[in-house]
């Protein structure tokens, strides 16, 4: 009897132990997912900027 319950215990641990992986992939995913759409956003708006914008200095004495 003793045997039967370590095993249903050791089963519940393990299954415990793999949704919690699974969760802690799922957010990674989200966090990636997140900053890969930050960066994008960062590249479309300092896209639209004028290229020549900050190039050159007009300087009068």
């Amino acid at each position: 009897m003793d045997l039967t319950m370590d095993i249903a215990q050791m089963s519940v641990g393990m299954h415990q132990a793999q949704a919690q992986q699974s969760v802690g992939i799922a957010v990674a995913k989200l966090a990636m997912d997140s900053g890969k759409e930050a960066l994008d956003l960062i590249e479309e708006t300092t896209a639209s900027l004028d290229p020549n914008l900050g190039n050159s200095v007009d300087m009068y004495a």
